[in-house]
């Protein structure tokens, strides 16, 4: 046998599911096996495995082992001449294991393989070639400092900056996203380590063919996608520890005891300053947006409340005028913050009923307050409507300079047949306001080899381009998103069969793991809402139990249930968290259907309900399970 290709998967069905696609179209005419090993996954991962692709070696852990672990289960009963150990979130071209394959057998000194790694909009990824994780190297890549020096050799030695993307090398070390090995090397050196359980693994045993005799390549022949989804996000602090947690355990294995608390303390220090950078940087990206809204809204209402008082002669004092302001000003940017007006991208229309409903709150508020307290009616309203004004035109213009230099996106092109374009089109209505249009796979192929698509994606004002999998192939997808890369256009692909189209977020998300589907139910401003009213609804069952037991349905688990709510255990409406083409939710206390219904009418009710989610749905569900009220 030539190949063995061994997939470790944790709740990212689909894209595990594009992946084996992929796959399979890679591995005709090569004598191969495909193990897949999952990591207890919530998700329907191993059902769709089982279903799906029969032919595959499944490995269903009944707890979750780790990455090292997982891999040294199926390696240990591969039988291919070459091992790969392939990342679910990646797309591969349909030559890519031949050329591997072609590349190893003319360089017989070869124990590892990598290939070139773009993300989701296209871009390459500079992992895809690295250095030995030296003491400077991992503080220079911790600290972030490698950035600045991004073609040296020895500051950014980490990710090996003085070598080409687009040139074969030797490196040091392999992505452990794609790491196409020789068997007889790893029988000589061992398999992953299993200290190592996220991050780290690959660079030990990159390490460990190099010092075995045999060589590392990086090669720029092929491509895959890797959206680098499930693991943890590479910019987080979180990362960053994690991260640090495998150099530690790299440093103790392979440096003296004096080298590796020397690393260690490098790598504390190059923490300390990441986590310093980062969190300033946090508060300021998510404070300067609110804080501008806000001081530009209150200086302009001050300015007014200055010529009403000067107007009617009526004096509104700096004691109940200033805390009035502020309090009036907070009740619009939470409002805002609600409504996903700070959300990518921007939504300046959502604005006057943001700013609205926070007026009809403040006004309610205010007429409840003392007699002393109250200072102007007509003033609350005029500030609303200065602050609807100045929130709608900060957006206009961010919208604007964002777009600057750029035609005005309007339009969605569909790459596919007309049988599965109408199929894609029909989901992507649902969530995306653009005008479509259809490219013929034949003429996407030869704008793709005449390197003529960039220019058609500007002249027709392109803002999205959706590629049929099932009518184009990986190569011409790869190929299309790398042309693009600096575009300005979102690129997603439609598996076939399926709900869910999957790439980058935005042009701002840039490798993150994404699922853009169907339902609104999945974003960001309905997340939020479903999440506040969870809360809300479990601090009203720990403070109002009594009535609800007397005027409703009380059932003896809420109190339980309003405790795993909290801790985000579970929702307390949704459907069963398992729901085959829809996002996952968590355990639900209440279904919104009734569990008599067959699984068919289930699954209907359950894809209304998130295709078009609102938070009121929910409220309703609640009042009528708790009181028995029908609105």
């Amino acid at each position: 046998m030539k190949l063995s290709v061994i997939i470790v998967n944790y709740n990212v069905q689909y894209f595990l599911e594009q992946c084996l696609m992929s796959v399979e179209k890679a591995l005709v005419g090569i004598d191969a096996e495909v193990f897949v090993v999952d990591n207890v996954s919530k998700d329907d991962s191993v059902e769709m495995v089982r279903n799906k692709f029969p032919q595959v070696v499944l490995i269903a852990n009944q707890e979750n082992v780790g990455f090292s672990r997982a891999n040294n289960q199926a390696m240990r009963l591969a039988k291919g001449e070459y091992v790969l150990l392939l990342n679910p979130d990646t797309l591969v071209e349909e030559d890519t294991f031949k050329k591997c394959i072609q590349w190893m057998d003319e360089h017989p000194q070869g124990g590892g393989l990598g290939v070139r790694m773009v993300d989701g909009s296209g871009k390459f990824l500079p992992e895809s070639k690295r250095g030995i994780p030296f003491p400077m190297t991992s503080f220079y890549k911790i600290s972030g400092l490698y950035r600045l020096f991004p073609h040296s050799s020895s500051i950014n030695h980490y990710y090996l900056g003085n070598l080409s993307e687009m040139e074969n090398n030797e490196v040091e070390i392999l992505s452990g996203a794609y790491m196409f090995m020789r068997k007889k090397a790893l029988d000589e050196v061992g398999l992953l380590d299993e200290d190592f359980f996220m991050y780290g693994e690959d660079i030990d045993l990159s390490w460990r063919i190099l010092k075995g005799g045999y060589k590392n390549y990086y090669l720029a022949d092929t491509r895959i996608i890797h959206y680098k989804g499930e693991s943890t996000k590479k910019g987080s602090l979180n990362y960053v520890y994690v991260f640090y947690q495998a150099m530690d355990i790299f440093a103790k294995k392979h440096f003296s005891s004096k080298g590796a608390g020397g690393f260690s303390a490098l790598l504390q220090l190059a923490i300390w300053f990441r986590a310093s950078l980062s969190f300033v940087k946090r508060i300021v990206s998510a404070l300067t947006f609110p804080v501008m809204d806000l001081l530009l809204t209150l200086t302009l209402w001050w300015l007014v409340k200055n010529i009403y008082s000067e107007a009617t002669h009526i004096t509104i004092p700096n004691a109940i005028a200033i805390p009035a302001f502020v309090i009036t000003g907070l009740f619009w940017t939470t409002q805002a913050w609600l409504q996903g007006l700070y959300d990518r991208p921007l939504k300046p229309n959502k604005t006057w009923i943001a700013i609205g409903k926070a007026a009809v709150f403040v006004l309610l508020i205010y007429s409840l307050l003392p007699e002393t307290w109250r200072f102007s009616r007509l003033l609350i309203i005029i500030g609303s409507l200065l602050a609807m004004v100045v929130f709608w035109i900060n957006r206009k213009l961010l919208v604007w300079w964002q777009e600057r230099g750029m035609v005005s996106v309007q339009h969605g092109l569909i790459v596919g047949s007309e049988e599965e374009s109408i199929r894609v089109l029909g989901l992507r209505k649902q969530t995306a306001a653009l005008s479509f249009s259809r490219l013929e796979p034949t003429a996407f192929a030869s704008a793709v080899s005449g390197q003529t698509l960039s220019s058609k994606v500007r002249i027709e004002q392109i803002a999205e381009v959706v590629f049929c999998a099932k009518d184009v192939s990986s190569e011409s997808i790869i190929a299309a998103m790398s042309q693009l890369s600096n575009a300005g256009v979102e690129m997603k692909i439609a598996p076939p069969e399926s709900y869910f189209l999957i790439g980058s977020q935005s042009i701002d998300g840039v490798g993150n793991q994404v699922m853009v589907d169907i339902n609104s139910i999945s974003l960001p401003e309905n997340k939020r809402k479903k999440r506040l009213l969870d809360i809300a609804t479990s601090v009203f069952v720990f403070l109002f139990f009594v009535m609800i037991a007397l005027l409703g349905r009380w059932r003896g688990h809420y109190f339980k249930a309003a405790i795993a709510v909290l801790l985000s255990q579970k929702t307390w409406v949704g459907y069963a968290h398992k729901t085959a083409g829809l996002p996952p939710l968590p355990i639900p206390i209440i279904l919104i259907y009734n569990e008599d219904l067959d699984q068919d009418q289930k699954a209907k009710h359950a894809m209304l309900y998130a295709k078009d989610y609102n938070v009121m749905n929910d409220l309703r569900v609640l009042l009528k399970t708790f009181f028995n009220i029908t609105f």
